[in-house]
């Protein structure tokens, strides 16, 4: 275990102030505190898991104890129960003055504790051992794209508004902006709002945008009736506005240039007094953003500089060789079509790619390949011609086209858990998958490698600690009803919220973090969590463990359930 635990564990016994391990977890996702492919011994993995919650219920009381000379919390409030209100005001004071000193002495050691952004994070148990098959997408799964591309797609977007769909010309000032918008984001159709909401379809107040500038609260709650979205107007299964649903979930890499596009085409007709439908204007922009795709502009501009466009360094190449000398099958289905990924695949892992692969499907039109029985597969050869022959077997180097995944199972056989199938959108590619035919999933989430740097930073660390020793106080702090107290307790509640703030901020100043709003899962996290078994950064986390490796979810405390686990201390640990 990390010399924090340790730690932490001492000062619980002297009965000094206790800050919880789980100082990340407030704000990254539910599984990145951990290296799992450091070793641990058994005593590491007890303290990993018995201080993850221990924070609640336990720093104030400490504190009190040693400030009063009582022995316990509830005597330490009631021997100040009947102080004057400067007494109460110099009291909490003192209390909240030595709570941050005795944080502030753990910061040093706390920043040691950093996260590998290589890990492999588990959100459900999984060996590898078990893997036989290993299926991938090709977009941001065996391929990566670099911000130019971005930029792109939004600037042959935009012109299409312009020349196509009669749009202002006024709207060739705007430029892609990066690092504006993040993943997993609700676009309210008709109220041309874009928003984080959190797992619980609570919106992430200051985090509403018309256009490029925030909503403010108050108008916001009074939209929406408060900070709730009904399940009947969340976006459905996949993310989209269909069937009367309101929101639109933008999921996937590829969304990033439409959200930015939505937001500006927004800010040009605002600035100019332009009266508009927001349900047009939504339309538009998802026709012209799919007519980049679908037209094939994309693809051909990325064909034609290679170097520009693709990342190579996520070692793709490394890891499909370490799967095919270890006897795994490998497929590949995708949406893209076959000329654009044999000159990516030529370009990342070279000429003989195909042999790496058993079979190879393109222009699968997922999630559609997961649902719908009715598309038989065709096969198509290099050059794109495509023959009429019934197929009766998917065979080694030849390319299919469409189909669908009941025909898969049938022709190949590969059911159940022995597949692993990766890819970067949750519910296009991993969603079905695991509800429906139980195969393995592996969710790719490049944003990672940046959240984990920043949650490293000692910036970032001393925030978090801070955070969770200052929410400690105003949950204990907060029963001293008289006014002296409450005026104490006021403070530092503006305190926390301005720290909560910092927070967002470090990681993205509009939307925050991809998987926090504030201390509660995003959206996006939740249906993470729920659809991918496991998940990492690239499939370069890959190369770091062996074909026997088991991944294990952390077991943390539910609200109701103490930290101290009693089948902790057997020998299963």
């Amino acid at each position: 275990m990390t010399p924090l635990s340790l730690y932490l564990c001492s000062l619980l016994k002297k009965n000094k102030l206790l800050i919880c391990y789980n100082y990340l977890h407030t704000h990254g996702t539910p599984l990145h505190l951990v290296d799992r492919a450091a070793r641990k011994t058994r005593l590491a993995r007890l303290l990993d898991m018995n201080f993850r919650a221990v924070f609640r219920g336990r720093v104030t009381g400490k504190v009190l104890a040693q400030q009063s000379g009582a022995k316990n919390y509830r005597e330490a409030t009631m021997c100040t129960s009947s102080a004057s209100g400067q007494d109460m005001t110099n009291w909490l004071w003192s209390i909240y003055h030595e709570t941050k000193k005795q944080t502030e002495a753990l910061i040093p050691v706390i920043s040691k504790n950093s996260v590998n952004p290589n890990t492999i994070f588990a959100n459900n148990e999984m060996s590898l051992h078990d893997i036989e098959i290993y299926g991938f997408d090709y977009d941001y799964t065996l391929a990566f794209y670099s911000r130019h591309l971005h930029t792109l797609i939004f600037n042959i977007a935009r012109d299409i508004l312009i020349q196509e769909h009669r749009y202002p010309e006024g709207l060739r000032e705007y430029e892609y902006i990066p690092n504006f918008v993040v993943r997993g984001l609700h676009y309210d159709v008709q109220k041309a709002l874009l928003m984080k909401i959190d797992a619980f379809h609570y919106i992430q107040l200051g985090t509403v945008y018309r256009g490029l500038h925030p909503v403010p609260d108050k108008e916001v709650i009074a939209m929406y009736d408060g900070c709730h979205v009904p399940l009947e107007n969340m976006s459905d299964f996949y993310g989209k506005s269909s069937h009367g649903h309101t929101m639109k979930q933008f999921m996937d890499i590829f969304s990033l240039p439409e959200m930015n596009l939505l937001c500006c085409v927004n800010d040009y007709f605002m600035k100019h007094n332009i009266d508009y439908e927001p349900v047009h204007l939504y339309k538009d922009v998802k026709a012209a953003i799919g007519d980049v795709h679908v037209k094939g502009i994309m693809y051909r501009a990325v064909e034609a500089d290679m170097e520009n466009y693709i990342s190579y360094g996520e070692q793709t190449h490394a890891v499909l060789k370490k799967l095919y000398e270890d006897g795994k099958k490998m497929f590949l289905i995708t949406n893209s079509p076959f000329d654009f990924v044999d000159r990516g695949m030529n370009y990342i892992v070279g000429k003989d790619w195909r042999d790496l692969f058993d079979i190879v499907i393109v222009q699968a039109d997922k999630p559609g390949f997961f649902n719908d029985r009715r598309k038989p597969f065709r096969r198509v050869t290099d050059k794109g011609v495509l023959h009429w022959d019934r197929i009766h077997k998917l065979e080694k180097g030849k390319i299919y086209k469409q189909g669908n995944l009941y025909e898969f199972l049938r022709l190949t056989g590969w059911r159940g858990s022995k597949v692993l199938y990766f890819g970067d959108h949750i519910y296009s590619d991993l969603a079905d998958l695991t509800l429906k035919h139980g195969w393995r999933t592996g969710a790719i989430i490049p944003e990672l490698r940046k959240e984990i740097k920043i949650m490293n930073t000692e910036q970032y660390v001393h925030l978090m600690t801070w955070l969770q020793g200052l929410t400690g106080l105003i949950e204990h702090m907060q029963v001293h009803r008289d006014p002296a107290s409450q005026s104490v307790v006021q403070e530092w509640i503006k305190e926390r919220e301005a720290m909560r703030s910092q927070t967002k901020d470090i990681f993205n100043s509009q939307f925050g973090s991809l998987f926090r709003t504030y201390h509660n899962p995003t959206y996006f996290s939740r249906r993470l969590s729920r659809f991918a078994d496991i998940y990492m950064a690239s499939l370069s986390c890959l190369l770091n463990y062996d074909f026997q490796h088991t991944f294990f979810p952390r077991r943390t405390p539910l609200q109701h359930e103490s930290p101290f686990w009693p089948e902790q201390t057997t020998g299963g640990l």
